[in-house]
């Protein structure tokens, strides 16, 4: 988990909005905050701060304030409780799993070609006389 504070250049909702949307897009990402005092970004998740940097710079000037590890609440220990063994599961036969690959990669036949039919003039006798 990490926590990058960016600043941008943003001065309305439109384009709040608007750097909102591109960085939503990113995967692993848990939560997104804007502040418009301040003008800073700040987004928490497992991402990637230059890929997050570089959509923003598409549409804004964008700055790296900070890049660190998110801050993560205290909660209340619980008591733990003795977990029943889990049983490992079974091993696969070689010939299911292969049986499974080759059902996933079932052959794909080609498109058949298309064949154009072209007339000249000169061989249909239904064309224009005077030719």
């Amino acid at each position: 988990m990490k926590k990058v504070v960016l600043k941008l250049e943003v001065y309305n909702e439109k384009s709040k909005k608007k750097a909102m949307k591109a960085v939503s897009g990113l995967e692993g990402l848990d939560s997104i905050s804007m502040d418009m005092k301040d003008k800073k970004l700040t987004v928490t998740g497992d991402i990637d701060p230059v890929e997050l940097v570089a959509r923003l710079r598409k549409l804004y000037h964008t700055e790296i304030l900070s890049v660190g590890p998110a801050k993560e609440e205290k909660k209340k220990e619980e008591p733990k409780k003795e977990e029943p063994k889990k049983e490992q599961p079974k091993k696969k036969d070689p010939k299911d799993e292969l049986a499974e690959i080759m059902r996933a990669y079932q052959a794909q036949y080609p498109p058949m070609p298309t064949y154009y039919c072209v007339r000249s003039a000169e061989e249909d006798p239904n064309s224009c006389v005077i030719c």
